[in-house]
């Protein structure tokens, strides 16, 4: 079993989890003009913290994760006026064949061992002029999870992200604090990065 497997059933318990999601909801509300046409995937969904937000201004979500046990969380969730559609599977080494108008995701990046690839692949899962809305911590010394198993990355440089965006073929990329974590050991800021495809 996953280490977010393990997790799901007591993850909407969680304060930082619950507030953090609306915090990037409305963070992403703001700078990016959301309609009632667009379809959006939610990359990293886990329990549809921000996927359930994001839902209320636009068509229709998807949701892609690899723990099967948050995506049964969503499925709990789901009503006959705003369901999520998922799938359980890693895209960068299973990619989905569907383009959407935008993606949005919370706190998932640094989990991703493999930036470039992941990128790149989203990339071509974004309909041209549609969008990406990324928000996780910025640069930090590695004590903000308790266990790091699973964590590829202490939180982004602002420079070096937006770089290697702008080199998989993104626009118009922009680096911006929306949010900070208050810990018992210090501070974390929250980023979102948004792009044009």
């Amino acid at each position: 079993m996953s280490h977010f497997d393990k997790r799901a059933d007591e993850w909407d318990k969680g304060d930082m989890q619950v507030q953090g999601a609306r915090k990037i909801a409305e963070a992403i509300n703001v700078k990016i003009a959301l309609n009632s046409k667009m379809e959006i995937l939610d990359f990293g969904i886990g329990t549809g913290l921000l996927g359930f937000e994001i839902a209320k201004k636009v068509n229709k979500i998807f949701g892609v994760d690899t723990s099967a046990k948050m995506l049964e969380k969503v499925a709990l969730k789901n009503t006959p006026e705003c369901s999520i559609t998922t799938y359980c599977q890693d895209i960068i080494e299973e990619p989905l064949i569907m383009q959407f108008d935008g993606l949005v995701s919370s706190m998932t990046l640094h989990h991703i061992k493999d930036l470039e690839a992941y990128f790149t692949t989203i990339y071509k899962n974004i309909k041209e002029g549609g969008f990406i809305a990324i928000a996780d911590l910025e640069s930090e010394d590695g004590t903000f999870h308790s266990d790091n198993t699973g964590v590829f990355h202490f939180g982004f440089d602002e420079h070096k992200l937006c770089d290697l965006v702008k080199k998989c073929g993104f626009k118009d990329v922009v680096f911006e604090n929306i949010n900070t974590i208050e810990k018992p050991q210090r501070n974390f800021g929250v980023f979102l990065l948004s792009a044009q495809r």
